[in-house]
């Protein structure tokens, strides 16, 4: 339908304030959010996307209390909701963030995902856990330094490479919910003629219909790139 749009991004705000705001538990409010992950993955199936990536958890949100929830609710419903995906929607997965201080059984769940969709060829699904772009950058500098790594730095396809999205498209469209408007330590090497798009909509309640009406905006955008 959209041959032209190849990926969009994805920050995911609002799940504790929607949860507050229907008297709902947090791990109520959670356990929305992670239903409407799937519930947009499967809606970027039908409009043929290739990329889709989603910021779960930063790595500033790493120390908060809530984040003893979104633990459970891996452990109990992650695993499930996301081998659906992968067996009846031939979805690909990968996890990027740092996965040090990560529970074990965590870090085993998403290596068994990962390993279970790496052959599937309908859309990527790129998930940001324990992320941060100024860590993620930290980190190729760290590695650079000890492993005394020659970079040509004139080549952007060797410089991509170094970042966890690699040498996929840069997404065409980042959208935020939850009403602020920032990027909050997002991918920002690869948002640089990315076209913005916030809402007020709280994550849980963000629809198909939101995010197609986004999609048609993008599309009436004639794109430039420089000033």
């Amino acid at each position: 339908m959209f041959n032209k749009l190849d990926h969009i991004a994805l920050i995911l705000d609002g799940n504790k304030r929607w949860a507050k705001n229907n008297n709902q538990t947090n791990i109520h409010g959670y356990n929305k959010g992670f239903e409407n992950i799937r519930n947009l993955v499967k809606y970027s199936l039908s409009l043929k996307l290739r990329y889709l990536t989603i910021f779960a958890l930063s790595s500033e949100n790493f120390n908060r209390t809530s984040i003893n929830i979104i633990y459970k609710i891996i452990y109990e419903n992650f695993e499930k909701m996301f081998d659906e995906l992968i067996k009846e929607n031939d979805v690909k997965i990968k996890i990027f963030g740092s996965r040090e201080n990560l529970p074990t059984k965590i870090i085993k769940i998403f290596e068994k995902i990962e390993k279970l969709s790496s052959k599937n060829k309908s859309i990527n699904l790129n998930i940001a856990f324990n992320y941060g772009f100024k860590d993620e950058i930290k980190n190729i500098l760290k590695n650079i330094n000890e492993k005394n790594i020659k970079i040509n730095y004139k080549n952007d396809k060797v410089l991509n490479r170094l970042f966890y999205l690699g040498s996929i498209p840069d997404p065409d469209i980042l959208i935020r919910t939850g009403g602020y408007q920032r990027l909050s330590n997002f991918i920002m090497y690869n948002l640089t003629y990315t076209e913005l798009f916030f809402t007020e909509t709280l994550w849980p309640d963000f629809s198909e219909k939101e995010y197609l009406n986004i999609i048609k905006k993008f599309f009436k955008i004639q794109r430039k790139y420089g000033l």
